[in-house]
């Protein structure tokens, strides 16, 4: 491998991924690049080979990353990218930082970004994946985002250039973004803190959020999904084809379907990237043989397998 430029930040080769990600699974990447700012991220790619891939990664908290590890230099983003800045109805605030201290921020400030606060990881993925829940998405209230360019150049974007759809964004390769600006409808402070307490309980009852998941694993079937549109339909849902095909429970090594909420797929303990997969795959497979649905994963599944496999 080419050699790679001197950043401020930190650069660490043969970095293991696996406790990095929420589901505590997967190999090395050949680099790890924590840069010190956006600055010295914009220094750095403009001046790494163009033939080496970037591959940014948020908290993980939607992420399989394989046995075999990732062929990239990996960018996470960390302190120089958390802050959180409130500038009348508008919320700026950095990739890094956490979705859930986003809303509780705003909500202080009479800001309603509580849609955000059951969204586990940061605000680059949410971005990215159009995160959402209870009927609002990131589409909604985003206005502008910050990237640097994989050729290392700092660009504000107006929200419209990412075409928002459910779960997924169009972002040019191997661009990282930096920041997100938000404007938010107003709102009571104490009202937006029940409401967000509200969302929390309901989540905690429904959902297995002491166990090792990566959030939903497949997107609700196409033609159901809750984009809030009117020609939208969202009555089927991932968890109850899974639950018709006979999947709730279901487990291969260390991974599981978890038997609290069936579209959450679960690190038992001691699955391998590679058993999270396969049971993913077969309940696919078991989904489509009983009912035509075609389940569309929303976890990222990144790298290469293990060796000889």
């Amino acid at each position: 491998m080419s050699m790679l430029p001197t950043p401020r930040g930190t650069l660490t080769p043969n970095r293991p991924l696996a406790d990095l990600t929420w589901l505590r699974v997967g190999g090395p990447a050949d680099w790890l690049f924590q840069p010190a700012d956006e600055a010295d991220l914009a220094d750095f790619l403009a001046r790494l080979d163009p033939a080496i891939p970037v591959f940014p990664m948020g908290v993980g908290s939607n992420l399989i990353v394989r046995d075999g590890g990732l062929r990239a230099v990996v960018i996470r983003l960390g302190r120089g990218f958390n802050s959180i800045e409130i500038q009348g109805d508008r919320v700026v605030a950095g990739a890094a930082a956490l979705d859930a201290h986003v809303a509780r921020k705003a909500a202080e400030a009479g800001l309603d970004l509580t849609f955000l606060r059951t969204i586990p990881g940061s605000i680059g993925g949410a971005l990215r994946m159009n995160a959402g829940c209870y009927g609002h998405y990131v589409a909604d209230v985003l206005e502008s985002l910050r990237i640097v360019t994989r050729q290392g150049e700092i660009v504000t974007l107006p929200a419209r250039a990412l075409n928002l759809r459910y779960r997924q964004s169009d972002l040019p390769e191997g661009a990282v973004i930096t920041a997100a600006t938000f404007r938010a409808p107003l709102g009571n402070p104490l009202e937006l803190q029940a409401k967000m307490e509200d969302q929390i309980a309901c989540r905690d009852a429904s959902q297995p959020t002491k166990d090792r998941s990566a959030g939903s694993t497949f997107r609700n079937p196409v033609g159901h999904s809750s984009t809030g549109r009117a020609d939208d339909s969202h009555e089927l849902k991932a968890w109850k084809v899974i639950d018709d095909a006979g999947m709730r429970g279901a487990r291969i090594g260390g991974a599981q379907m978890s038997e609290m909420h069936s579209n959450f797929l679960i690190n038992a303990g001691g699955a391998s990237a590679a058993d999270l997969e396969n049971l993913g795959e077969e309940v696919r497979k078991r989904v489509f043989q009983n009912s035509g649905i075609t389940l569309e994963w929303e976890i990222m599944r990144v790298g290469e397998p293990a060796a000889g496999k």
